[in-house]
């Protein structure tokens, strides 16, 4: 298999409440023009600093998370300290008086290789500094798989996505990890990495606006 796509059987859930609800029009509209993203950071073993960047899609609809060393493996003579990675990117974004926003799909692109009962797991979590409701998703694929580029798509509720405060700069946190398990053959061996095989990956979030 060359290629593979998980869109359904995703783990898809909201916990926590908001302290107010946001009054929203029911109908979404265009982004607007004046947003931008102000800051950048990266914390985890997957996206040492110098190897992660983000840039924003001129009509304010996605953008774009590259990452370019953010592998996990597991296998004979390999550390088990190295199947698993995470990463956490906090972005700053300031959003305009009037409108709010939530993440409606995540693309992640990347590759795999996974011999015999070696499992591969990618997940993720999303929320915005400081509310407490999240969104969190996951996806897996048991081998042989003898190497083959991956694409999958975390799809949300558009009416119980995770919102951005109304008309605030937000701080929009990314939390996403990758595992490989080898317990069920510990003679085989396996990788999945967030990096295409150009050693680039990229990371799409589009984005669903409201007014409010």
């Amino acid at each position: 298999m060359k290629l593979f796509t998980i869109i359904t059987g995703l783990a898809i859930a909201a916990v926590g409440v908001l302290a107010s609800p946001l009054r929203f029009e029911e109908r979404q509209v265009t982004g607007p023009s004046a947003v931008n993203i102000t800051s950048v950071g990266v914390n985890g073993s997957g996206c040492p600093v110098g190897t992660v960047y983000a840039v924003l899609d001129p009509t304010s609809t996605s953008f774009t998370v590259t990452f370019s060393n953010y592998i996990a493996s597991a296998g004979p003579g390999i550390a088990i300290t190295e199947n698993r990675r995470k990463c956490r990117v906090t972005l700053g974004v300031h959003v305009p008086g009037g409108y709010t926003f939530a993440i409606a799909t995540v693309d992640y692109r990347g590759y795999y290789q996974l011999d015999d009962k070696v499992n591969a797991v990618q997940s993720a979590l999303y929320y915005f500094s400081p509310q407490v409701t999240q969104a969190t998703a996951s996806s897996s694929r048991t081998g042989p798989v003898s190497g083959a580029n991956y694409v999958y798509r975390d799809e949300f509720d558009i009416w119980s996505s995770v919102r951005c405060p109304c008309g605030a700069d937000a701080i929009l946190n990314l939390d996403t990890s990758i595992r490989i398990d080898n317990s069920a053959n510990k003679a085989g061996s396996g990788l999945i990495t967030n990096d295409s095989i150009d050693g680039h990956l990229n990371t799409i979030y589009n984005l669903n606006w409201w007014r409010c």
